[in-house]
């Protein structure tokens, strides 16, 4: 290997290392996301059939001091 073909190689390195740093923290996110969906899901799927929802409570009404007059 001669001077310009050692340059080239640390050049073409240095491009890849700094591509690997720019994709990086994108390609962790992506991981993070996905692993927090499948927990998600799971945490869902294991809360259904045991606990009632929300939705499926009637609400109470508050009356707030309210006096009807008739």
């Amino acid at each position: 290997m001669n001077g310009n073909q050692i340059e080239g190689l640390i050049g073409m390195l240095a491009t890849l290392g700094i591509l690997v740093l720019l994709i990086l923290p994108s390609a962790l996110g992506a991981l993070r996301d996905r692993r927090i969906e499948r927990q998600l899901k799971a945490a869902e799927h294991a809360r259904t059939p045991t606990e009632p929802t929300a939705t499926t409570t009637k609400p109470r009404r508050a009356h707030h001091g309210v006096t009807r007059h008739a």
